[in-house]
């Protein structure tokens, strides 16, 4: 069944609708990074850059790193706005825009995050990588899709609701588990490892207290003292339960590394983020292009 023109938004030239790109401009690999302004950080080490284009806060740049074709776009914050990138980047991929029909012959994509991020445990100290294993989604995003069950993971789920009280106003936490075969590509001595969880907002749901209070307002304590099997939640952040949900249920790989600008538990922040991130940028790189 082909989409209505409604449901597959097109600009006049043929691009989807908010990442303002066609299916040529779309690599195999894809880093998505939530600031607008990384995306340069990242396409300034490629060899060659063949298509750039911009709307709102998604920043494409398509091009070769060590000859490997690579596309790096901006999301922006939050997984209302994962789910706007990865829906379209899944529709350049596998629908015919020109007909609105599932191709027959699906392409999977790639999908690797580099973000940031704060620790939730004490001995992951700040300029240190974490790889998320798993994403624990506070946000609910996957709930609104039919089928999201089947990448889920209700057991540790379970566990989890059980350890912090969960409040049955807020929408059920769901686990997703990252791409085993990017895994193996990121994964080094220079990395750590662990749940990432991803909350809705940055103040009250990862509760900071300002003027409001968060409601519960330890749900740091009670993510840091969670664990199940050898599984413990490492840090916290706005888009990665969304990336693995989503990327899963479409049929592609995803993976989430965080540079840990901040540690929560001790209270210390980076002193030279910018360098932190740059440094996580071009190990991701070059191990993707092994």
């Amino acid at each position: 069944m082909s989409k209505a023109s409604s449901e597959l938004i097109l600009n006049a030239d043929g691009s989807i609708y908010h990442c303002n790109i066609r299916p040529e401009h779309l690599a195999d690999i894809v880093i998505t990074v939530g600031d607008p302004n990384r995306v340069e950080r990242v396409s300034q080490h490629f060899d060659t850059i063949e298509h750039k284009a911009s709307k709102r806060e998604i920043v494409t740049h398509t091009g070769t790193y060590k000859g490997t074709r690579m596309t790096v776009i901006s999301t922006g914050m939050g997984t209302d706005n994962i789910d706007i990138v990865f829906s379209e980047l899944d529709a350049l991929a596998n629908i015919d825009l020109e007909t609105g029909e599932v191709k027959s012959e699906l392409r999977k994509l790639s999908f690797v995050r580099l973000g940031t991020s704060g620790a939730l445990q004490a001995d992951i100290p700040v300029d240190s990588y974490v790889i998320g294993s798993h994403g624990l989604g506070l946000d609910g995003l996957l709930h609104y899709y039919k089928g999201s069950e089947d990448v889920m993971m209700p057991e540790v789920e379970d566990a989890f609701i059980a350890h912090t009280n969960w409040s049955e106003k807020k929408t059920r936490p769901y686990l997703v588990e990252a791409s085993e075969s990017l895994m193996n590509k990121l994964v080094s001595n220079q990395t750590k490892q662990g749940i990432t969880a991803t909350a809705c907002g940055f103040y009250g749901p990862q509760g900071r207290f300002l003027r409001l209070e968060p409601n519960p307002a330890d749900i740091n304590e009670y993510l840091t003292s969670f664990s199940h099997g050898d599984l413990r939640i490492t840090n916290f952040e706005m888009e990665t339960s969304a990336i693995y949900g989503l990327a899963k249920m479409m049929g592609h790989e995803a993976l989430s590394l965080n540079a840990i600008v901040a540690n929560r538990i001790l209270g210390e922040f980076s002193k030279d983020p910018y360098t932190t991130v740059d440094n996580m940028i071009v190990y991701a790189l070059d191990r993707l292009a092994l």
